[in-house]
């Protein structure tokens, strides 16, 4: 993971708690995430991304934080156990990736629908061969975390045109044969 990929990840933070949430935030520095997190996550949007980057994002809160951030997104309080909670923040981290991943020029990624984790403790793991970062931020709603962990992914060869009509021709003759 490169510089202009973390501040993929900064620029759209801001962009998207600006203008959706009217929030402004600051980022920290960013850190591996080996070192021990800055407070306890209690609730976690996540999102899986593939193609050319292997990997996921993790938008981690505070509850208290994410009670403040949700009632500036929807313009109003919600409990964290009602499925409206988990959707929004599954939303969030929506927004933060897919505007993220439209800033790796060049490369074709895609996101997954996004998971939520609400519980007092929980970790998520991130992949073991993946270089996992955390940026920290602050807003007036609290603090909460940004975790990217991605990987470029392995080239596969693809077959030369001779194996790809071979192919072919042995799938119409068994095709043929079937019916």
């Amino acid at each position: 993971m490169d510089a202009s990929s973390i501040a993929a990840f900064v620029v759209s933070t801001n962009d998207v708690f600006r203008t959706m949430l009217s929030l402004g935030v600051t980022a920290g520095k960013p850190y591996a995430c080996c070192v021990v997190p800055r407070f306890e996550n209690e609730v976690s949007g996540i999102i899986g991304m593939s193609g050319d980057v292997q990997g996921m994002v993790v938008l981690s809160f505070p509850t208290t934080t994410a009670c403040n951030v949700i009632r500036a997104f929807t313009g109003m309080d919600m409990d964290p156990s009602s499925p409206d909670f988990a959707d929004a923040i599954g939303e969030l981290v929506n927004m933060i990736s897919g505007a993220a991943k439209a800033k790796f020029e060049g490369k074709n990624v895609s996101i997954s629908c996004p998971s939520v984790v609400i519980g007092r403790g929980h970790k998520v793991q991130q992949p073991s061969d993946a270089l996992c970062i955390t940026i920290p931020f602050e807003c007036p709603a609290g603090a909460f975390s940004v975790e990217v962990a991605m990987k470029n992914a392995r080239v596969v060869a693809h077959p030369t045109a001779t194996s790809a009509t071979t192919n072919t021709s042995n799938s119409t003759s068994t095709s043929a044969q079937a019916a």
